[in-house]
């Protein structure tokens, strides 16, 4: 017999086959099911339909079991309640029956529940370390992330101390902060690292606090894993050293519309500007706006900054003490979440070192080294300038083409000092008498060009040009010593003599060459006639480039003769033109186009490659011995490397320097004598001969010349002109001849006619002479003929 149920305990009997066999009144008003409907039911028909709940019920425990279980009611709702399981025996053993007891205790609300959890059913929730400290500073209780944290497994960590979790050098103010909680009731927060057994250290957030327990304090700790926080905090630390240790200047600013208020700067701003960040904070960037500079280019940054982009821009600030710099900025846009623009971040760079240096390197490519004038590359781009303004003005543009006439003279008389002082008064005065929208250039040794811009009228330009004129025609001053200075000018104007620059300056040269020809010492105007001769010119030009290529120019060779024994001791080898139009030309009529044009270069290498040649020639025919000379022009020797290149040439024929003889104008020479002195020694220590041309012509630097390593002095064509056959009389001749041996050379007379000069010229000791009364110039087979007759003598 089953032991009747209390009806104050809802409890109802589940037989050996699983059915309820008792019900009583307590079930009844808990679940709502009548005893008729509940009696005889499995009693799974009760239970939420969870498998492990539906178990319990299915096993026969073997003691008195108790568990949770939800039940349902009859309305369809459900319930959870306590339920005791209590097996039934009889006199033999267990009869498999049990009685369920399900005491009745009111439903609790969210709240309650969630605070009815126990504390170790949350302690493993999360990735937080949780632990109980007790008074002896040992772990009471932690979750397994403690675990994980220290790679020490339940039982290491209840031998340990909590203290010996953290690093040596933390350990004092951990003690100390645990000492806090437990004796002052204190809440405290620790940032320390947990130390693995394989030392890994790991940084954490304590937050710790007392409870009681049983009459004793414990230490209630929770730590939360920063290492993110750290790596970040680092980065933010590295990006704060790097911002301090940059060069540059580096400024961070709000986005606050019409302002845009400084909120950080580094120390490299405060250097560069002088302001202290103290003073900089808060303040607009323009405050150290420079007034009325660069408006373009603040400009250009307002807009950039209104259309929130990025922007670079050059302009001039001003540093605290009033001082301007060049400032470099580049302004970026940060954008926050939202995608909106929320600062700038700046970055200055001080250019001002670079800005000077920039305008000096300007200014020395730009301008003359002494006059500090502009030079060839300024005066092009001045001149197309002013033609731009003056089409676009329906003006007028005068070239002035200014070429010194007695320059020379003072570099010869008073020394190239009293030379470059004299180009300095120069351009001093050509500046002075003209307007600040001109322009005056040195194009090179006495040359000067003038761009007369914007000139309403050519009556306007004249009175100009007179001004220039007069300024020149006034003597300079040097040493207390008073220097005439004459000046051939030549003058072209836009758009009546061309509308190029190249025309104009071309127009402006013709007119100064018209110029020094008439020796007035006026200013001559471009002319039609002038054009003429320019066009005739550009087309001896044009042929004369046709005649290399077409092979129409050819070498002479002039025998020069020894006056002491009458044989031949030399050759010249002269340049002809065989003109498809005009015949054969003497160089005379195409070699100062020639020079003035640059074609000299290219028809001196040729005349050079083929002297070389017939000296080669001349060798394998058993004259050996016999030295040619031809003549070397100013724009050729001022070549760079130009006696290394003759060398290379004499030693691409096998020719031996000591038979090749350069021959060079005085007048040349004196061009810059420092170069020709350069020259000349280049020359001599190549072994080539060196001879001076036209030697007499004009006023002669005897002491520089005999400073010169040179061999042969070839006297002026006209002082051996003025030798008189009856009265036998030639004194610049004998002058020049005894001039020459005084400084040790020996003298050349040329251009020989008459039976008169040839005695007159031995008679005076003259070297050697050339000219039709030997022989005139000599084709190669009139040579070779000529070296042919051993016993051929002059007398």
């Amino acid at each position: 017999m089953h032991a009747p149920l209390d009806d104050e305990l809802a409890a109802f009997h589940i037989g050996g086959g699983g059915a309820i066999t008792s019900w009583n009144a307590s079930c009844r008003r808990l679940l709502g099911y009548d005893e008729k409907v509940a009696l005889g039911q499995a009693a799974e028909f009760l239970l939420s339909p969870l498998p492990e709940q539906a178990g319990m019920l299915r096993g026969q425990p073997n003691g008195d079991a108790a568990a949770e279980l939800e039940l349902g009611r009859a309305d369809g709702s459900r319930a959870r309640f306590d339920l005791r399981l209590l097996p039934q025996r009889d006199g033999a053993g267990p009869d498999g029956s049990i009685v369920l007891l399900a005491p009745a205790r009111p439903a609790l609300s969210e709240r309650e529940q969630i605070g009815a959890l126990q504390l170790k059913s949350l302690m493993s929730l999360g990735s937080n370390n949780f632990c109980v400290i007790n008074n002896s500073g040992r772990l009471t209780l932690w979750n397994k992330r403690v675990e994980e944290t220290t790679q020490l497994n339940s039982d290491e960590l209840a031998d340990a101390a909590a203290i010996d979790l953290f690093p040596e050098a933390q350990r004092p103010l951990v003690r100390d902060k645990m000492r806090e909680v437990l004796q002052q009731d204190a809440e405290v927060q620790l940032e320390a690292d947990l130390v693995a057994k394989d030392g890994h250290a790991t940084p954490y957030l304590f937050a710790a606090s007392r409870f009681k327990c049983h009459g004793h304090y414990y230490v209630f700790c929770l730590g939360m894993d920063i290492s993110q926080r750290r790596r970040g905090e680092e980065a933010l630390r590295l990006r704060e050293r790097a911002l301090h240790a940059t060069s540059n200047g580096v400024l961070i600013t709000r986005c606050a519309g019409e302002n845009n208020p400084i909120d950080y700067v580094n120390p490299a701003f405060e250097q560069i500007t002088g302001y202290s960040t103290a003073e900089a904070i808060g303040s607009d960037p323009r405050f150290m706006a420079a007034p009325g500079l660069d408006e373009a280019e603040r400009g250009q940054l307002r807009i950039a900054i209104a259309e929130r982009r990025e922007a670079n821009v050059v302009f001039r600030n001003l540093r605290k003490n009033g001082e301007l710099f060049w400032n470099d900025l580049t302004i970026t846009p940060v954008r926050g979440d939202n995608g909106q623009v929320s600062h700038y971040i700046g970055i200055i760079n001080d250019v001002t070192a670079l800005k000077q240096r920039t305008s000096l390197l300007e200014h020395e490519v730009n301008h003359d080294t002494l006059t500090g004038l502009a030079n060839r590359n300024l005066l092009w781009d001045r001149l197309e300038q002013a033609l731009h303004t003056a089409q676009r003005n329906k003006s007028l543009v005068a070239v002035l083409l200014v070429d010194l006439n007695k320059f020379k003279l003072i570099n010869d008389t008073l020394g190239h000092e009293a030379g470059d002082e004299v180009l300095k008064m120069v351009a001093r005065r050509l500046q002075a008498a003209v307007r600040e929208s001109d322009t005056v250039a040195r194009l090179s040794g006495d040359e000067f060009v003038l761009i007369l811009a914007d000139q309403p009228s050519l009556r306007y330009t004249l009175r100009m040009l007179e001004r220039l004129r007069s300024s020149l025609a006034k003597p300079m001053v040097f040493e207390g010593k008073d220097i005439s200075v004459g000046a051939s000018m030549g003058v072209s104007v836009y758009p009546h003599d061309g509308c190029s620059a190249l025309d104009l300056v071309r127009a402006a040269d013709v007119a100064m060459y018209d110029a020094k020809t008439s020796g007035d010492q006026s200013v001559h105007l471009f002319s039609a006639d002038m054009r003429s001769c320019t066009e005739a010119k550009q087309k001896l030009e044009t042929d004369l480039r046709n005649a290399l290529a077409n092979n129409e120019v050819f070498l002479m060779y002039q025998p020069k003769w020894s006056l002491h024994s009458g044989r031949l001791s030399g050759i010249e080898a002269l340049l002809r033109w065989r003109h498809p139009e005009l015949g054969v030309l003497l160089p005379t009529s195409f070699l100062s186009d020639a020079e003035e044009s640059g074609l000299i270069v290219p028809l001196g290498q040729w005349v050079l490659e083929h002297a070389c040649a017939m000296l080669r020639r001349l060798a394998a025919l058993g004259h050996g011995e016999i030295a040619l000379s031809m003549n070397a022009s100013y724009r050729e020797f001022i070549q760079d490397n130009y006696v290394a290149d003759v060398g290379a040439m004499l030693k691409r024929f096998g020719v031996a320097p000591r038979n090749f003889e350069l021959e060079l104008r005085e007048d040349h020479l004196m061009r810059d004598p420092h170069l020709s002195r350069d020259v000349a020694e280049a020359a001599r220590a190549l072994g080539i001969q060196l001879a001076v041309d036209d030697f007499g012509a004009g006023s002669s630097n005897l002491p520089y010349l005999q400073s010169m390593p040179l061999h042969h002095l070839k006297m002026t064509r006209a002082s051996v002109r003025e030798i008189c056959p009856r009265t036998n009389s030639g004194r610049l001749a004998k002058t020049l001849i005894d001039i020459g041996h005084n400084m040790g050379f020996a003298v050349v007379a040329e251009g020989v006619e008459t039976d008169a000069q040839r005695s007159f010229l031995k008679h005076c000791g003259c070297d050697d002479a050339q000219g039709h009364i030997f022989s005139a110039p000599l084709s190669q087979r009139a040579l070779e003929a000529l070296l042919a007759d051993a016993a051929l003598e002059v007398h």
